[in-house]
């Protein structure tokens, strides 16, 4: 099965079909409706050929729809006809937890996406949960105030590292993972990675997107039991 890729993002939306060695991607923003969206990746993607579609979506997805509109981009998002409008199958996971499922490797996996907010997924043998860490209380706020692009922004990239830094250590401390992943578009402000943790890449949502045909349902399958490195699109 081709699978084409879709990563949504607040500044561009990234595609890639299997057996294609190269992403594309065109720039989104606060007006881009699904409709758009749709339109777009269908012109960019005319010359591959593909059987299903996965989307990996800027907010919290339940039962392969989302159940909120993104911060960032239009409306329209959580009552639009996916596979209507592609003409495709379509799944879809939070775009961090696709990321995430692309980056496993063994054990009990913790992915954090530094991004806009703080996306949070655990994988334990095989098994994928989607989290909602970047809520919980921290200082003043949440994680997401302090490691999110609110806090980057406010407190400048010396105390954002340091509260990087900080909220990792508490997230290690309490899950107890094997393994932890940092990705997400602001990860490459980090002068040096945070203990135990290895660096994510933008790439391993492809890898997650293609994966996610491979079980038979992304949130709290049994995921395939090879490592995500064999894997390409």
């Amino acid at each position: 099965m081709n699978v084409l890729v879709i990563d949504i993002g607040g500044t561009h939306i990234k595609i890639l079909a299997s057996g294609q060695k190269a992403h594309r991607e065109f720039d989104s923003s606060p007006t881009l409706t699904p409709t758009m969206m749709v339109t777009a990746v269908r012109n960019l993607s005319s010359d591959w050929a593909y059987d299903a579609i996965s989307i990996g979506y800027p907010g919290i997805v339940r039962h392969n729809r989302p159940i909120a509109e993104p911060r960032n981009l239009g409306k329209g998002w959580v009552t639009f006809g996916y596979r209507a409008a592609f003409r495709r199958p379509v799944k879809m996971l939070n775009d961090a937890t696709m990321q995430a499922l692309g980056s496993y490797r063994h054990g009990k996996m913790l992915f954090l996406g530094l991004g806009t907010g703080l996306g949070s997924t655990l994988i334990m043998n095989h098994l994928l949960e989607p989290l909602e860490l970047g809520h919980l209380p921290y200082k003043k706020g949440t994680y997401e105030d302090y490691i999110g692009i609110r806090g980057l922004e406010r407190d400048g990239k010396k105390k954002w590292r340091k509260n990087v830094a900080d909220i990792v250590a508490l997230l290690t401390a309490a899950i107890e993972p094997d393994d932890v992943v940092l990705g997400g578009g602001n990860v490459n402000k980090l002068k040096v990675l945070p203990p135990g943790c290895r660096l994510g890449a933008n790439e391993n949502s492809f890898r997650g997107g293609v994966l996610m045909w491979q079980s038979a349902s992304p949130k709290g399958s049994r995921l395939p039991t090879r490592k995500t490195n064999q894997v390409s699109p």
